[in-house]
């Protein structure tokens, strides 16, 4: 009796198992795309930063259909949005208060998941903060087989400006005027190592 006792005890004081980390990788990318009076446009984040978790072996149990993943959380540092051309930038880092609230941070609540062909869909449903403002989202999105151990998610999310309090920018004396709605598309690599930010010059 005595012997089962400690034995109970010394599972209620063992360590939890930790979440394994999920790497984002450097060929990871997310853009935003909108529309103007003039021409379309896209803007390249230069650096992503996310925070991925869950539980050993993470990767080929979410291709089964697992809730395997446990956090998720998506940085993306607004000053580093790149249009590709100097103006743009510039009248887009406004518009988005880059230099007041310099993150844009997507968090996950939660997600469900569903088999698809050499893969799964799912929606992730969760919070974005832009521009001072949060609100609640919920993104299409879909997992493949990236390779040994590695995950690639992707998809696109339409949003628009005016519900985070945000004016579309206006250029050339406004003749030039950007749409309010702009789609944001991601394709991720996540693999099960220590965490990096993905660079794009």
């Amino acid at each position: 009796m005595r012997t089962a006792a400690l034995a109970l005890l010394g599972l209620a004081l063992a360590p939890a198992v930790a979440d394994t980390p999920l790497v984002l990788q450097p060929q990871s990318r997310l853009w935003v795309d909108g529309t103007s009076t003039v021409r379309r446009f896209t803007c390249a984040a230069g650096v992503l930063n996310a925070e991925v978790a869950g539980k050993a072996g993470a990767v080929p149990a979410v291709l089964a259909g697992e809730k395997a993943v446990r956090t998720v959380e998506v940085h993306i540092p607004a000053a580093r949005l790149d249009c590709k051309n100097g103006t743009m930038n510039e009248h887009m880092l406004k518009a988005i208060k880059a230099k007041e609230h310099g993150e844009i941070v997507f968090t996950v609540s939660a997600y469900d998941l569903a088999a698809a062909d050499g893969g799964v869909t799912g929606t992730l449903t969760g919070t974005l903060a832009l521009g001072g403002v949060t609100r609640t989202i919920a993104v299409e999105a879909t997992g493949k087989e990236a390779g040994p151990g590695a995950l690639r998610v992707a998809g696109t999310h339409a949003l628009k400006l005016s519900d985070y309090g945000l004016k579309a920018p206006s250029l050339m004396l406004g003749t030039m005027k950007v749409g309010d709605v702009v789609t944001v598309g991601f394709d991720l690599v996540l693999k099960g190592e220590p965490t990096v930010a993905a660079t794009h010059n």
